[in-house]
């Protein structure tokens, strides 16, 4: 939470908005419409909470001009509510910083370049030859590989490991548990048996990304694996060896993005869905959750392919009726011909007969 508590003018002129109902509060945190106080700012977009909005006691919220009437309070008005109360959120709410310096307990090369103001925590690791920007954060338990770089003021959580030579750029902000740069799953068969393929791919990071909890990325087999700038990647996510991700788009949790696969930029990728290897994506297409993505796509525009819940009983029969997809298709194709023959016959009997 802010130490200081700024005016609702200030709030204002941080999100351009449009101050109504001017008080003097002073806001210190955010809340919803619910329990916020009058220290509290909150935000209105959806009519279903128009009781709460007409009964709030926040300080200020957050809100679209037609929906004025209904605040009793202060009201910043804006044409994205959502937006304007993130920006504010964080303005409030910034993350706590580690004082810069390193942890005793820390292990760091002789010949890693450290920026200014780098804060390094407990039990931290960092190999020879990494670079790590001024003012970046690296968590307690973190491993840097070898001639790894890590770009100016990001925040690597507790126990995240960055491989050898991968790059991270600026801003970035990594969650715990997250693997960048492990092996990529690649072995060719022979001989019964699978023989490894060196994984000598790096994988670069641009700016201003985030990578949820757990998830991985892999390094390429001989090109990179790229995420370009303003990606953000939710909770377990993986992102196969070669695969490039365009800039500012995002990937929900538990998605599975395969090797060899281009994303385009400003994709927006649904929890759970899985996008096979070596094929492209273009830019602006949005993929619902828990869709099958086993071709390239051409165009933009919002896909889907998986089949909502049904009772147990009806998924049955229709699990069974789809195997039989083909017998029918068959069927109805060898219909098609036996008819097409008859009218045939029709019309050469009718032609005999004039």
């Amino acid at each position: 939470m802010s130490q200081n508590a700024p005016n609702l003018q200030e709030l204002a002129q941080l999100v351009n908005a449009q101050l109504i109902k001017v008080t003097d509060a002073a806001i210190r945190k955010v809340a919803t419409l619910r329990d916020a106080a009058r220290d509290s700012i909150s935000f209105y977009m959806n009519t279903r909470y128009q009781g709460d909005l007409q009964n709030t006691q926040a300080g200020a919220v957050i809100l679209r001009a037609e929906h004025a009437a209904d605040c009793p309070t202060s009201a910043l008005i804006v044409d994205d509510p959502y937006h304007a109360y993130a920006v504010i959120a964080s303005h409030l709410h910034p993350r706590d910083l580690a004082p810069a310096g390193i942890h005793p307990t820390a292990i760091v090369a002789e010949d890693v370049q450290l920026g200014e103001n780098v804060a390094i925590g407990a039990y931290a690791v960092i190999h020879a030859g990494a670079n790590i920007g001024a003012g970046t954060e690296i968590g307690s338990g973190c491993f840097i590989g070898k001639k790894a770089v890590i770009g100016a003021n990001s925040w690597l959580a507790d126990n995240v490991s960055i491989g050898a030579s991968c790059v991270v750029g600026s801003n970035a902000i990594i969650h715990p548990g997250v693997v960048i740069g492990a092996d990529g799953f690649g072995f060719a068969p022979g001989g019964g048996s699978w023989q490894k393929i060196p994984q000598l791919g790096r994988v670069c990071i641009g700016d201003d990304v985030e990578i949820g909890a757990n998830s991985t990325l892999d390094r390429g087999t001989l090109d990179d694996t790229v995420i370009e700038d303003g990606v953000k990647i939710d909770n377990l996510v993986h992102i196969g060896h070669n695969a490039h991700v365009g800039e500012s788009t995002v990937i929900a949790g538990c998605a599975v993005v395969a090797g060899s696969t281009i994303i385009g930029k400003n994709c927006i990728i649904g929890g759970a869905t899985a996008i096979t290897g070596h094929i492209e994506i273009a830019d602006g297409v949005t993929l619902m959750g828990m869709t099958g993505v086993t071709g390239s796509i051409r165009e933009a525009g919002v896909y889907a392919s998986p089949l909502p819940a049904q009772p147990v009983k009806e998924w049955r029969r229709n699990t069974v009726r789809y195997t039989q997809l083909d017998e029918v298709f068959r069927r109805v194709k060898s219909l098609e011909r036996e008819l097409e023959n008859l009218k045939e016959s029709e019309a050469l009997a009718l032609h005999q007969a004039s």
